[in-house]
Order: C-alpha cells, then sequence, then structure tokens
C-alpha cells in the first residue's frame, strides 16, 4: 500500500518565490535584524573598480580574495559542551576578512548584508 506523504494537495498558485519576496519586503531596516547565537552580520566593503588615476577595473581584478566586512550587529553567543555561553569574538564596528563563500545574504533596499557564524571569520583587522 502507497500512502500519501503530503497531508493535502499542492495549491498551484502559490510559488516559492512569494514567500521569500514577501520575507525580503518585511525587513525596513537592518537594525531590525538581531543575530542569534554565535551568528555575526556584516556588511561586505565594496571593492574599488576605478584606479586613482582613472582607469576602470575589470570585475576579475577589483574582487579581493578574501572580502573585507565591518561588523554590524552579533548576536550573543553559542553555548558549549558544558552549556556555558561563549561569546561571539569580534563586536560592532570591527573590520574582519571572510571567506569568499557562506552566510546568508539579506537585502535592505540597495544594501546588502551577510549573516554568518563567528567560527567562519578568518581574521579581526586590527588599524
Amino acid at each position: 500500500m502507497i500512502r500519501n506523504l503530503c497531508p493535502r494537495p499542492l495549491d498551484p498558485t502559490i510559488r516559492s518565490t512569494d514567500n521569500h519576496q514577501a520575507t525580503q519586503s518585511t525587513i525596513r531596516s537592518i537594525k531590525s535584524v538581531v543575530p542569534l547565537l554565535d551568528r555575526v552580520l556584516v556588511q561586505r566593503f565594496k571593492p574599488e573598480t576605478k584606479t586613482a588615476t582613472g582607469i576602470f577595473l575589470p570585475s576579475s581584478v577589483a574582487s579581493s580574495p578574501l572580502p573585507e566586512a565591518s561588523v554590524i550587529a552579533t548576536g550573543p553567543g553559542a553555548p558549549d559542551k558544558d552549556g556555558k555561553i561563549v561569546p561571539t569574538s569580534v563586536k560592532s564596528g570591527d573590520k574582519v576578512l571572510l571567506p569568499s563563500w557562506g552566510g546568508n545574504s539579506i537585502k535592505v533596499g540597495e544594501n546588502e548584508y551577510l549573516l554568518i557564524r563567528d567560527s567562519e571569520i578568518l581574521a579581526k583587522i586590527n588599524e
């Protein structure tokens, strides 16, 4: 006997993109996004597209192998194996190096942000 694993028929008028668009439209300000646990909200720096002499750089040259970003907000930290909260290693305003992959992209207006785990941050840049 074959069972129907779907409890109700799927509605063909509902698309997965409709839900995604609704989620994006509810975020009015980046200040309303609060990272949880060991998540860190960052904004990548835009790479330079033009040299000091006015020469435009192609995107393959302009992109850095390790993107730099500014920390916008951090979560409180994640529990360790004993249940104690381990705080994140960065704070708001820090400049960090990120891997070229990973994280979840959040777009608010024209700005793009990245939600990434604290353990995925490669380095903190002290200036």
